[in-house]
């Protein structure tokens, strides 16, 4: 799957959720189980994510 689910952690960072190859969910249906309640999300291309993730850490949700 080409796109990934990003939504801002309780630490201020960005948690990135790799969806599992062939799992018979959508993308959304994905989001929408595995996103805690309330947390905003958002579904990106998978090149949208830094290859690097040296600093992982420093990485911001922006809401679209």
């Amino acid at each position: 799957m080409d796109q990934r689910i990003i939504y801002p952690n309780d630490d201020g960072g960005v948690a990135v959720i790799v969806p599992a190859p062939d799992c018979g969910l959508t993308i959304k249906e994905i989001a929408r189980k595995d996103v805690p309640e309330g947390k905003p999300y958002q579904i990106v291309s998978v090149n949208d994510i830094p290859d690097d993730r040296s600093f992982r850490n420093a990485w911001t949700y922006e809401e679209a």
